[in-house]
């Protein structure tokens, strides 16, 4: 058994090095990859990157049988995600291929010892590994935007208060931040300077965040822009309305924990307290329990 199972690793490791020399020799990086190789190499790893040049051979036929609704979905969800490690559609494919392997190799390779959960975490793992990621990468991408938006506007509604122009207030704040609401903003200004109208750009913003705060400043915006509401009292209306949203929020999230830490209490720290003292109570009045034992 232990003989099989090192050949099979060993056939593994050189179809790895093979696969790498294969790719080395003849394998055309999509365009969107190249770049993302190229800019994104200080973004990921040594491990990333070799895991994406390893797969990337076998990416085109991953998207394939991923079909075209769920790679635009999936593409859908690497941009909400903010690209993660210069992340991209055809580096999701090629990660993709090289974790499902290693995962039916793992998973063969314990029911050959007959661990059969153990063969299942690995298959669970070629499966859902990258998308842990992704999934991951939304929510704390998600948090932080929401979190740097209120303060972001009262900082744009004092500058622009100070005689600056929307456009220029917005270039001035956005290069005081840090992170992906900066990252967006960068990205909105990029395209009003190419051309598209500031409607459309924020239209733009609004669908690659997956969040209600972002849809709540995108669609106030423009409704003061439509009403013509002078641009500041719009700004800390939203600050003020997101503020109170967030209160509500954590208001009905400490609702939820109340019968949370009620259940807790009541079916483990209540019973242990009780048995703690009912020992400590009988230990202290020094109670015989000699005839339980016939002694």
């Amino acid at each position: 058994m232990d003989l099989l199972l090192a050949l099979v690793v060993g056939l593994a490791v050189y179809g790895a090095i093979h696969g790498i020399r294969m790719y080395r020799a003849d394998a055309k990086l999509p365009g969107d990859l190249a770049v993302a190789l190229e800019s994104g190499s200080s973004r990921t790893g040594a491990v990333g990157s070799g895991i994406d040049r390893l797969g990337i051979r076998w990416a085109p036929m991953v998207l394939r049988m991923m079909g075209p609704k769920a790679v635009n979905k999936k593409r859908r969800q690497i941009d909400l995600a903010g690209n993660p490690g210069g992340l991209t559609i055809d580096r999701y494919a090629a990660r993709r291929a090289v974790y499902g392997a290693l995962g039916l190799l793992g998973a063969f390779s314990m029911l050959l010892q007959g661990q059969l959960f153990l063969a299942l975490l690995m298959i669970a793992f070629g499966l859902f590994w990258v998308e842990a990621g992704i999934w991951s990468a939304i929510r704390v991408r998600r948090e932080h935007i929401e979190r740097t938006l209120p303060d972001f506007l009262d900082v744009l509604a004092v500058v622009v208060s100070a005689g600056l122009g929307f456009r220029q207030a917005l270039d001035r704040v956005a290069e005081k931040y840090e992170g992906p609401w900066s990252d967006e903003l960068r990205i909105t200004l990029r395209q009003m300077d190419m051309g598209v109208s500031r409607r459309q750009a924020f239209e733009e913003l609004r669908r690659r965040n997956d969040s209600e705060q972002v849809a709540m400043f995108v669609t106030t915006l423009q409704q003061g822009e439509e009403l013509g509401a002078p641009i500041v009292e719009t700004l800390i209306q939203i600050a003020n309305d997101m503020r109170r949203t967030d209160a509500q929020n954590a208001r009905r999230k400490a609702a939820k924990a109340v019968p949370k830490a009620t259940f807790a209490v009541t079916s483990f720290l209540l019973p242990g307290t009780l048995v703690l003292l009912t020992v400590g109570f009988v230990y202290g009045a020094d109670v015989d329990f000699s005839f339980l034992t016939g002694g």
